[in-house]
């Protein structure tokens, strides 16, 4: 079985922070050693809560992921995953729906709600209550309304990081397990 996995980061959360290290380390050791790590390039700063300058920020990172992957033949892969933080779950999601991927499965750390306009058939999610980027009961809301499982850690930022140091080890190490369960359960097939 060919694999691939593409990891789409978050503005300021870059693919050697925790989430995505260790996702990457998990999903290397389950096979897929073909992948993809995206970088971005995007300055204008005060995003959040912006609507003009997120839809800004979005169509310019979705222009550069376009690019990244421009030379991959998705039709040889059995097994695509696409790992996403933050606005990275909505360049993932609506980068699926684009190029018809529908049966890519996807990991949504910190998802925002326009993430939701693209919804992935094959996903999970994770959110803290106490995230500045998202509303919380309407990640919730979204992601049940989409079966799309939702882990949610009480008092936990954007990061998925709270102010206790082992707790948020503790933290990472469940969302970690969560991880690795989804990334070695079967992938989507279509019928």
């Amino acid at each position: 079985m060919s694999k691939i996995a593409i990891y789409f980061p978050g503005i300021g959360y870059h693919c050697d922070k925790p989430l995505l290290y260790y996702s990457r380390s998990i999903a290397r050791e389950l096979g897929y050693k073909n992948d993809r790590t995206i970088s971005y390039t995007y300055h204008a700063g005060d995003i959040r809560g912006n609507e003009e300058k997120m839809k800004e920020a979005y169509e310019t990172l979705f222009l550069q992921v376009e690019a990244e992957l421009s030379d991959i033949d998705w039709t040889e892969y059995d097994d695509i995953l696409f790992i996403s933080k933050s606005v990275g779950t909505i360049i993932a999601a609506s980068y699926g729906a684009k190029y018809g991927l529908h049966d890519a499965r996807h990991i949504l750390y910190t998802p925002l709600v326009q993430t939701y306009l693209f919804p992935p058939k094959h996903a999970i999610g994770f959110i803290g209550t106490a995230d500045p980027w998202s509303d919380t009961d309407e990640i919730i809301r979204l992601s049940d309304a989409n079966h799309i499982p939702l882990t949610v850690y009480k008092d936990c930022s954007h990061s998925l990081e709270c102010n206790q140091t082992l707790e948020n080890i503790t933290n990472l190490k469940d969302i970690m397990q969560k991880t690795f369960t989804y990334c070695k359960g079967n992938p989507a097939k279509s019928p």
